[in-house]
């Protein structure tokens, strides 16, 4: 859990009299861009686990595929 003392991007400490922007529930940011910029972050890094994913799975897939339709000669 993110310290409730700080943004947690910037890390400038929060005043207890000036607002707290929160995201994802327990998540403090001193102001509306550092709440955004967190959020496009986020945005962005599941936007490329997605896409790591959707490589391994077809990479998977090409790999077992190929491994099936290979043939192998045994000499006596």
């Amino acid at each position: 859990m993110p310290a409730q003392d700080a943004c947690a991007l910037c890390t400038k400490p929060l005043a207890r009299d000036s607002d707290i922007f929160m995201y994802k529930g327990d998540t403090p940011f001193c102001s509306e861009e550092c709440r955004d910029e967190q959020m496009q972050l986020d945005a962005i890094a599941a936007r490329q686990a997605a896409r790591r994913q959707q490589r391994f799975s077809s990479g998977t897939e090409a790999r077992s595929g190929h491994q099936e339709s290979r043939k192998v000669s045994v000499a006596s």
